[in-house]
C-alpha cells in the first residue's frame, strides 16, 4: 500500500485513521497487524467505546463488528450516522453472517461494505484501501467546496459547520470556545480609491496575515462576508483569544498596505471584536456570535484599528 499511503500523506499531510471495533481480541490483533504500517490504528472492544473513540479521534474508516455484547454494530452505526459530527465516517461491517438480509440492513443503516469472518487478508486490504481512497477523494472535493474562492481561507459555509462542531466538542470536553470577528477598516473607501482589483489583493493579504497568526490546526479563519473575517478558537479562554487578536491587529498593520483614504491611519488596519464562553447545552452559539459582533461594533465606535472584548452567553 506504499502508493496509497503516499497519496494520503501528499494530500492530507498525515496517515489515514482506522478504527477497529470488535469484542474479540484475536480479530483486533489480526486487523491491527494488517494495517499498522499504513494507518494510524485505533481500537475499541465495545460499541460504547467505539462511539467514544470515533467522536474524539474522527477516524477516516471504521471496521465494525456486527455482534457485540453491549451495543451491537447496527446500533453503533445508527448512532454514528445520527450525529452530524460522525455521520460522514464510512463504516465497513465485520460479520460472520453471510446472509443477504444482514447486508440489506447494514446498507440501509449507511454501511459502505462488509468483511466476512474468517478474515481474508487480501480481500480485507483491498476493501479498506478502496474505501479509504474514496474517503480521501471525497474530503478533497468537500474541502475545495468549503474554501473562499478569493482569499483561500474557509468560506461562510465552512465557518457555520465548524462553529456547530466546535460548540458540541467544547461541551463534551468542558472547554471554552472563543470567537474573533474582524473587519477591514474603511474598505469601501479603499476600493473607491484604489479599485476593486487592488481591493481583492488587499483581502488576500489580510486573510494570509490572519491565518499565519494561528498555530493550531483546529483553529479556523474564515471569510465571513465582504471585508469581514471570523476566527474560531476552540479550547481557548478569553486571555488567549485577546492575545491572538492583538497579534492579528499587528500582523495586518505590518503589511503596510497604503490606504490614504482611511480616517484611522495611512495604511490598511482592522478592527476586532473578541468574545468567549464555556459552551453548555442550555446556551446557544448565537449568543457567542452576537457578543463578538457587539464587541466589534464597540471597537468601531471607539475609533477602529483596535481590539475590543466582550463575554459571550
Amino acid at each position: 500500500m506504499d502508493d496509497f499511503l503516499h497519496g494520503w500523506q501528499l494530500h492530507a499531510n498525515r496517515r489515514p485513521k482506522l478504527l477497529i471495533a470488535d469484542d474479540q481480541p484475536v480479530i483486533i490483533r489480526v486487523l491491527f497487524e494488517l494495517f499498522r504500517e499504513s494507518c494510524d490504528v485505533f481500537m475499541a472492544t465495545s460499541g460504547a467505546q467505539a462511539i467514544q473513540v470515533c467522536q474524539t479521534e474522527m477516524p477516516d474508516l471504521i471496521l465494525l463488528d456486527v455482534v457485540m455484547d453491549d451495543l451491537d454494530g447496527h446500533e453503533v452505526c445508527r448512532r454514528l450516522k445520527a450525529d452530524p459530527t460522525t455521520s460522514g465516517v464510512p463504516v465497513i461491517f465485520i460479520t460472520s453472517q453471510d446472509q443477504e438480509d444482514d447486508e440489506v440492513k447494514g446498507l440501509e443503516l449507511g454501511a459502505v461494505d462488509f468483511i466476512v469472518k474468517p478474515i481474508n487478508p487480501v480481500v480485507t486490504r483491498a476493501r479498506v484501501r478502496t474505501h479509504l481512497t474514496l474517503k480521501l477523494q471525497g474530503d478533497l472535493l468537500r474541502a475545495s467546496a468549503l474554501l473562499d474562492g478569493l482569499t483561500g481561507v474557509a468560506n461562510r459555509r465552512k465557518f457555520d459547520e465548524d462553529f456547530q462542531a466546535d460548540w458540541r466538542h467544547c461541551i463534551r470536553e468542558n472547554a471554552p470556545l472563543s470567537l474573533v470577528i474582524v473587519d477591514v477598516d474603511y474598505f469601501k473607501r479603499y476600493n473607491d480609491r484604489y479599485g476593486h482589483q487592488a481591493g481583492d489583493g488587499c483581502l488576500k493579504a489580510v486573510a494570509r496575515a490572519l491565518s499565519e497568526t494561528l498555530r493550531r490546526p483546529y483553529d479556523t479563519v474564515a471569510r465571513y462576508g465582504g471585508e469581514e473575517f471570523a476566527c474560531l478558537l476552540p479550547k481557548t479562554a478569553l486571555p488567549g483569544a485577546v492575545s491572538i487578536a492583538e497579534r492579528m491587529l499587528a500582523a495586518v498593520r505590518a503589511l503596510s498596505i497604503e490606504h490614504v483614504a482611511s480616517a484611522v491611519e495611512p495604511w490598511v488596519t482592522i478592527s476586532l471584536g473578541v468574545a468567549s464562553v464555556a459552551p453548555a447545552r442550555d446556551l446557544s452559539p448565537a449568543g457567542l456570535l452576537r457578543a463578538a459582533d457587539e464587541a466589534l461594533y464597540a471597537a468601531k465606535l471607539a475609533g477602529r484599528a483596535r481590539v475590543n472584548v466582550a463575554f459571550g452567553g
